[in-house]
C-alpha cells in the first residue's frame, strides 16, 4: 500500500461514526442493576482510539452530538482517550431530545453459559441524521490524513449515512488516503432499513471504495453475501482454509481490496473463546498465532482493537505479517479489560506478539 508520509499529514488516522455513552452494570445485569459504570464506545471510534492510546498515533473522530451535558460527557470521555475532538459537529438541543440526542448502549459482559448482551437506545441520535454536504470532507482531507476508517454500524444508522460514508471515502481517495472499513454487521440496526437484503446492497456499494476490508465470519456472510464453507449455524468450526477460500472470492469480486482481514472466533462460553486471525495482502495469506481457550473479561471491542492493530502494522511500515500479529494480540488484550476501548500499551502488545506470558510483573 502507498501510505502518505506522516510529515505531510495532520492526522495519522481519522474515523467516521457514532460514539455512544456505554452504561455497564459490571458483573450484574442491565435489568436488575442499581448502578452503571460509564464508558464511551463505537465501532469506528474504537479503532482510532486504540491507535492513539495504545500505539501513540495522532487520531481524530468525525461524529455529531447535541449541545447538552450528555453530549459534553461523551466529548470528555473521548478527550480522556486522547482523540482529537475538533471535528465533532454540534447541533442545537431542543430540551428533550426529540430532534437529536446522544446514543446510549447498555451492555452486559456475560459470564460462562450467559452470553454478553447489548441493548442500544440510539434512535434519533445526532450522528444518525448526518447527510451529504454536512461535513466539509474536502477541507478535512486537504489537511492530510494517512488512514480513514468507517464501518457497517455507521452505515446502518440512518437513511443517508451510507451516502455520507461514500462521500467521505471519495474525498479520502482523492487525497491519497487509505480507506478501511469494518463490516460490523448488527441485525438490530438493519431491522428498520430492509434487513439483511438492504445491508448487502449498502455494503456491496461501499465495498467498491474500500482498500482494507475487515470483518468476521458473520460479517462476510450476512453483510456481503459471501459463503464460508463448513460454517455451521452456531458459528463454530472456524477452519482458516475455508476463510482463505472466501477471501479469494471476495478479492476477485472487488479488485480494489488491497487487504482483507478477518478474525476467527469460536465461542465455548462467554468467558472462553478460541481467537485467531487471517490477513490477505498482495496475493499472500498471513495468519496470527491461534489462541485457544482465551479467557475473556469483556468481549466488546475485541474486533475493533484487532482492526486498530492491523492499521498500526501498516502505518508503522511493519508489513502484513506484523499487522495481523499486532491486530490479534491487541484484540486479545482488549478483551481482558472492561469497556469497549483498549487499555493495553504498545509494549504489552509487542510482548504478546513475541509470545509473552501472563506471569506477574514486579
Amino acid at each position: 500500500m502507498q501510505l502518505k508520509p506522516a510529515s505531510s499529514c495532520t492526522w495519522d488516522a481519522l474515523a467516521l461514526g457514532e460514539v455512544m455513552v456505554r452504561l455497564d452494570p459490571g458483573e450484574g445485569r442491565v435489568h436488575t442493576t442499581r448502578s452503571f459504570q460509564v464508558w464511551e464506545g463505537g465501532g469506528e471510534y474504537n479503532v482510532v482510539r486504540g491507535l492513539r492510546r495504545c500505539f501513540g498515533l495522532r487520531s481524530a473522530v468525525v461524529t455529531a452530538y447535541p449541545e447538552n451535558p450528555v453530549g459534553r460527557l461523551a466529548e470528555d470521555l473521548i478527550l480522556q482517550g486522547g482523540v482529537d475532538t475538533s471535528l465533532i459537529r454540534w447541533v442545537p438541543y431542543d430540551g428533550i431530545g426529540r430532534a437529536a440526542r446522544v446514543g446510549l448502549n447498555f451492555t452486559e459482559r456475560g459470564f460462562g453459559c450467559r452470553g454478553a448482551v447489548g441493548c442500544s437506545d440510539r434512535g434519533h441520535t445526532a450522528v444518525s441524521q448526518l447527510k451529504p454536504g454536512d461535513i466539509d470532507w474536502e477541507a478535512i482531507f486537504a489537511r492530510g490524513v494517512r488512514w480513514f476508517h468507517c464501518g457497517g454500524i455507521f452505515a446502518a444508522l440512518g437513511e443517508k449515512t451510507p451516502e455520507v460514508a461514500i462521500e467521505a471515502m471519495t474525498a479520502a481517495k482523492k487525497h491519497g488516503t487509505i480507506v478501511s472499513y469494518d463490516l460490523n454487521f448488527r441485525p438490530s440496526l438493519w431491522k428498520a432499513y430492509g434487513g439483511t437484503k438492504r445491508a448487502q446492497e449498502v455494503n456491496r456499494e461501499i465495498a467498491r471504495h474500500v482498500d482494507v476490508m475487515i470483518g468476521n465470519e458473520e460479517d462476510f456472510t450476512l453483510a456481503l453475501g459471501f459463503t464460508v464453507k463448513g460454517l455451521n449455524e452456531k458459528r463454530s468450526g472456524l477452519d482458516p482454509a475455508h476463510f482463505k477460500a472466501m477471501i479469494a472470492e471476495a478479492t476477485a469480486a472487488y479488485p480494489n481490496f488491497q487487504v482483507v482481514a478477518t478474525t476467527l472466533r469460536e465461542v465455548h462460553s462467554a468467558t472462553c473463546n478460541d481467537w485467531g486471525a487471517v490477513l490477505w495482502h498482495g496475493g499472500q495469506f498471513h495468519q496470527a498465532i491461534q489462541r485457544d481457550r482465551l479467557e475473556i473479561l469483556d468481549r466488546v471491542g475485541g474486533g475493533d482493537s484487532f482492526a486498530s492493530g492491523v492499521a498500526y502494522g501498516f502505518l508503522a511500515g511493519l508489513g502484513p505479517q506484523a499487522a495481523v500479529d499486532y491486530g490479534a494480540a491487541h484484540g486479545a488484550l482488549a478483551m481482558s479489560t472492561p469497556g469497549d476501548t483498549s487499555m493495553a500499551s504498545k509494549a504489552e502488545v509487542e510482548a504478546l506478539v513475541k509470545g509473552g506470558s501472563a506471569r506477574v510483573q514486579r
